[in-house]
């Protein structure tokens, strides 16, 4: 009798301890942890290769040419600020170091995946709005445990629920960082990192970082970083190399009354056809240049750029090299998560008519995610399934999206087409 006693006194303790919400968000944590590591163990997500289904044209020179959009398809997400402007750029002298001040740290811990509400909302602080990351959260994840956030969803955040202005772009550099930091905007950057994963191995993965310094005579940025910590310095270096597995993308945020002065100090990056050929020559640039997977990336990036210039055919050949790249590179250093956070491969393979690959990297994205919350990639293959006349497996994946990510805006209009509402 006094050992059943035990035994109910310990499980009401449970009980208890698992409605205290801080306890139980740690449980359910370390839950998914051990479930991720034996998952991941039984089936190596870094093994998986894409091969592509369809026969590529053979250019291994493609250009920047734009391609005639089929009828009926998805437009490439820009929701952000249009500046009309002309850039008229005039270069002054920068400081040797500058910190910017009034940022409100936040961290990403105890949630899920909540890089991008946690840096979004520190960048929106700077500018005296006073939220935190779960108000960011609130729209940006209304699915709690969604894979990713991207940026043209943060630009949208920006624009719908704040009185501030927002630009995305590609093909940015250090010295563009440091003349935005140094002229009082603090910039948020998308980046590749190799940090220890739910399974326990070290691999790549996307991530946000706010910048509001740097410091010349220690060649550091200073970023204020939800995993790590508040005014975490990086090197230049290490910087531009894990931002180039994003294209060298950002976000810029900032009052209306300024965006003047962001055209000037955008230079050429102010015009988005420009920033995206800049982005374009400079992965050929890197093309002739690197080794490894620094190559992969930036034959990936020139696919990206491809995508942003409507050249779809020769965007779709750059993934191709790409992927062949991919799959000679060690598996520990194969960025596996790519197509969650980038599915400009997804634009390309449509656009070009290649439905079949379509389904194939989607296919692949989804079955290596040990939870596959990615409702972009069930949202492609929906696509390219109705592009081949099967609907109802289209109907099925675009469920699936809008269970992930509640209201998301291209699996709805997709479904009204089929003559489906929720």
């Amino acid at each position: 009798m006094i050992f059943l006693g035990v035994l109910i006194v310990l499980f009401l303790g449970i009980i208890a301890a698992f409605s205290i919400p801080s306890i139980r968000e740690r449980i359910l944590w370390k839950a998914d942890e051990y479930k991720v590591r034996l998952d991941y163990a039984l089936n190596p997500p870094e093994e998986a290769v894409f091969i592509p289904v369809s026969t590529p044209l053979g250019n291994s020179n493609p250009t920047a040419t734009a391609t005639t959009l089929p009828t009926n398809t998805p437009q490439i997400q820009q929701s952000e600020t249009q500046i009309t402007a002309t850039p008229t750029f005039v270069p002054t002298a920068l400081p040797a170091s500058i910190k910017l001040e009034g940022i409100k740290y936040q961290d990403q811990h105890g949630l899920w995946n909540y890089c991008a509400p946690a840096n979004l909302a520190m960048q929106l602080s700077y500018w005296g709005w006073d939220g935190d990351r779960l108000d960011t959260g609130r729209v940006l994840k209304p699915y709690e445990k969604d894979k990713n956030v991207m940026l043209y969803e943060m630009a949208d955040y920006v624009l719908e629920n704040t009185n501030l202005q927002a630009v995305v772009r590609s093909g940015g550099d250090l010295n563009l960082l440091k003349r935005l930091i140094a002229n009082g905007f603090p910039v948020l950057v998308e980046k590749g990192v190799f940090i220890k994963d739910l399974s326990g191995k070290l691999s790549w993965m996307g991530h946000y970082a706010v910048l509001n310094g740097y410091d010349d005579s220690r060649a550091q940025f200073i970023t204020q970083d939800s995993y790590f910590s508040p005014d975490y310095p990086i090197d230049y270096n290490e910087l531009d190399k894990q931002w180039r597995s994003f294209n060298y993308a950002f976000i810029l945020i900032y009052p209306v009354e300024k965006q003047d002065q962001v055209v000037r100090l955008l230079g050429q990056l102010a015009d988005d056809q420009q920033a995206n050929l800049i982005a374009y020559e400079r992965a050929n640039a890197e093309i002739s240049s690197s080794s490894g997977n620094e190559l992969f990336f930036a034959w990936f990036n020139r696919g990206t750029s491809q995508v942003q210039l409507q050249d779809f055919i020769g965007a779709a050949e750059s993934y191709d090299f790409a992927f062949q790249l991919y799959a000679q590179l060690p598996d520990s250093q194969r960025p596996w998560r790519i197509v969650w956070y980038q599915t400009g491969p997804y634009f390309a393979y449509y656009y070009s008519g290649r439905y079949q690959d379509v389904i194939k990297l989607a296919s692949l994205t989804i079955d290596a995610a040990n939870e596959p919350y990615l409702e972009e990639s069930f949202y492609w293959r929906a696509l390219a399934f109705v592009a081949l006349g099967e609907n109802q497996k289209a109907l099925s994946d675009l469920y699936t999206s809008l269970e992930y990510h509640p209201g998301f805006g291209p699996s709805v209009a997709l479904m009204q087409q089929l003559g489906v509402t929720q």
